[in-house]
């Protein structure tokens, strides 16, 4: 049986998201955009070039965020988990 929902690792790492190109469309996109690409030397600025400086500039911002993620990440894995056994079996002595 094939499975479709099979990715690659370099898929895996790709995120489409990260390679957005920046609107700033409220004040601190504004600022975001133009703090790194003036950092950068780069006209357009993309989402993955903002998080490489703040990971590089603010690393506290980018450790919280990523931990809270983790997080949300393994509890979500423990409860996908725990919904694959409606029952548990019982236990013999």
């Amino acid at each position: 049986m094939e499975n479709n929902k099979v990715i690659t690792e370099e898929q895996i790492h790709t995120n489409p998201m990260l390679s957005m190109r920046v609107n700033t469309d409220t004040k601190l996109k504004e600022y975001l955009v133009e703090y790194v690409g003036t950092k950068l030397e780069q006209e357009e600025v993309t989402v993955n070039m903002i998080a490489e400086v703040l990971a590089a500039d603010f690393p506290e911002f980018a450790f919280a965020y990523a931990e809270e993620n983790y997080l949300r990440g393994y509890q979500q894995g423990l409860d996908d988990a725990q919904g694959l056994h409606k029952t548990f079996p019982e236990t013999t002595e």
